[in-house]
This record gives C-alpha cells, structure tokens and sequence, in this order.
C-alpha cells in the first residue's frame, strides 16, 4: 500500500557516480564552473528537504571523496558486476537498498538523481515529490518532456524499403510522416532529471518503475542531460549567455585531487577548438 502522504513518508536520493564513461571521460566530476559535475545534484538534493540522506553510488574511491565533500553519504563502494558500461539500474540499486537494509536503514521511497542534469534545482525535486505522493496507486515518476524528433517521422528499414514507425489507425488518415509536427498527437520522451519510486516497487517488481508511472513535465533546460562533448558545449554556452544557471554550491571547490578538466580534453573537442 501506498503511504499516508499527510504523514510525509521519507525519501533517499539515490545518486549514480560510476568511473569510466566513454563518451565524456570524467563526465560525473568534470569541472564545470568551478565545481565537478557531482556537486551539482547534491547540492540541491540537500537543499530541497526532499530526503532524509543523500548517497552516492559509486565504485571510485576519488569520487567518494569527492561526493563526501560535498555533503553527501557514501558508506560503501559499488561493486565492479554493477558498474559496467552495459549495467542496468535496478542492479545497482536493488544492491544498494539492500545493502543499506541490512544496515538497518529504510525509506518508504527513493529518487534518482543523475549527474548528468546539472540544471535540476531543489524546487524541481520539491515540485515532483508532491506531485509523486499526491498520486495515490502510483509506483513511480519520471521526468518527461515533448519529444523534439517526433517518432511518426522515423523508420524502419526492411532491405532497401522504408516501413514507418509510426501510423494512423484510420487506414483513410493522411500517413503521419507527411504531417506537420504540429499535426502530430504529443509525444513525451524521459530525461534525465530525476525518477522517484517507492523502495517496495524493486523487490516486488524487479524494477525501478513498477507498472503504474506519473508523468513529471519539466520546465525548461531541468531535464538538460550532458552525455556527450556535444552536450557540454551546449551547457558551456547556456552558461555563458546567461539562459540557465547552476544550483548554487555551498562548499569550497574540492582541491585534494585533480579533477577532470575540459580544457585539456583535446581529442574530445572539434579540432577548431583545440590549443
């Protein structure tokens, strides 16, 4: 059974901070501003008053560090069978709920919180957790937005023919893929903001979402997700013309090792761009 929400059930952030990303090397502590990437999910996770503890999933001592500095819980190490390129979440997280339950440690839900969404603020987190315990019968929430590339104009292909992704169930309808987006029905893609759960849904449905989802729109650039250069650049300049801002990081700079540094991430960067 759902939870009171008049009781205010307690959540923990959940946040994966794995080593060795490929496409971005270093993603999750590269320095963006001043801070690593890291700092800025905890800060607003603490700040939201959302959870009761902030922990970070990691199998990197020096990202441990790091996530402690900044305010946020590591009371152990990811094992390296969950952390691979390929490692689905529910490994990860079945093991780390459960790991902190022998520990003598529950919550009635959990939330994920990526790295890779440096936008996201508390009053994200905050607007999505009501939203979530509002929803009676609900297993989870994931953040969504409208899709850009509409699925109705993409294919499959079949040799040398083109069989449409999408169609209109009435055969007599003009085909989808030579409509204008505006003519098309809504379509939401998930990013990466967040996705919240009840803990009860990964032992009883060996998911992370369960059956039963809530839509969480989100505005603007919150579900902004950095996974390739490409998407760094992007974020560098959104900074830079003032369209977005970061949380704000309470903590000092974390100096004790060195972080990832963009700038010297030349086969990275578009040869134009390289010293």
């Amino acid at each position: 059974m759902t939870p009171d929400p008049i009781t205010m059930p307690s959540a923990v952030a959940l946040i994966p901070a794995r080593q060795g990303s490929k496409r971005v090397p270093g993603k999750n502590v590269r320095v963006l501003q001043g801070h690593p990437m890291l700092a800025y999910t905890i800060a607003p996770a603490l700040e939201s008053g959302v959870f009761t503890s902030v922990i970070v999933s990691t199998d990197s001592e020096e990202i441990a560090g790091i996530a402690r500095h900044y305010g946020a819980e590591v009371p152990f190490l990811r094992p390296a069978e969950f952390a691979g390129d390929t490692s689905p979440d529910i490994e990860w997280v079945d093991y780390t709920l459960g790991e902190l339950k022998r520990r003598g440690r529950t919550w009635d839900g959990f939330s994920l919180l990526r790295p890779t969404s440096p936008f996201r603020t508390a009053d994200t987190i905050r607007r999505a957790w009501a939203r979530f315990i509002a929803h009676d019968g609900a297993d989870s929430l994931r953040a969504i937005e409208k899709c850009g590339q509409h699925p109705a104009k993409m294919w499959v292909l079949q040799g040398d023919r083109m069989i449409p992704l999408m169609k209109p169930s009435d055969p007599g309808a003009p085909p989808w893929h030579s409509m204008p987006y505006q003519a098309l029905p809504p379509i939401y893609v998930q990013n990466a903001s967040l996705e919240i759960a009840w803990t009860r849904v990964v032992p009883e449905t060996h998911t992370i979402a369960g059956a039963v989802l809530v839509p969480f729109l989100t505005e603007g650039y919150e579900g902004f997700d950095i996974n390739d250069p490409h998407d760094w650049m992007i974020a560098e300049r959104l900074l830079a013309d003032g369209a977005v801002t970061l949380p704000r990081v309470a903590q000092e700079p974390y100096g004790a090792v060195r972080l990832y540094d963009a700038s010297h991430d030349d086969e990275e960067r578009p040869r134009h761009q390289r010293p």
